[in-house]
């Protein structure tokens, strides 16, 4: 045991350098470590000062609310611009029209016909037929581009082009 006791006291010296060695090391460390705590203290105290929240939990909360919200009220316009497109599609905005003289007399072209489509191809066919005595006006009701009554040369023109604005 003394032998033990002799070797212990010959490299009692070693080992205290080598303890203090490592508790310096250790020392610098912590003294790095809290100056990037303190830095990462300040980067995020700067960051929370304006915005009223306490904590960062509760700004990534409200972020994460009002993330939820923005969605909501954008399927909301997503399907109030769907609903705009279907009626948009079954307005009546293609229009043509072409004026001429459907009795041959003498005169200007004061008859006329007009398309009205929609981009379904549905619509109307006003005409108006004049001469000296009379004016007689006609509508005809269009479904898929096509009338259940008979079809004038220039109602059928103005059809064609009407639909050619599809």
């Amino acid at each position: 045991m003394s032998e033990l006791n002799q070797l212990i006291n010959e490299q009692l010296s070693w080992f205290v350098i080598a303890f203090t060695v490592v508790v310096i090391i250790m020392a610098i460390v912590l003294i790095l470590q809290g100056s990037k705590l303190g830095k990462m203290r300040r980067r995020y105290e700067t960051m929370m000062s304006g915005s009223g929240v306490e904590d960062l939990e509760s700004l990534l909360i409200d972020l994460k609310n009002q993330g939820d919200m923005l969605e909501e009220e954008q399927k909301e316009h997503k399907a109030l611009i769907e609903a705009a497109q279907v009626k948009m599609r079954g307005m009546k905005s293609k229009m043509a029209m072409k004026r001429y003289n459907a009795f041959g007399e003498r005169g200007n072209d004061l008859s006329f016909s007009l398309a009205i489509v929609d981009d379904n191809r549905s619509g109307i066919v006003l005409t108006s037929l004049h001469n000296r005595e009379n004016s007689y006006i006609y509508s005809k009701p269009l479904e898929a581009g096509e009338s259940q009554y008979p079809l004038s040369p220039e109602e059928k023109e103005v059809i064609a082009l009407a639909l050619q604005q599809i």
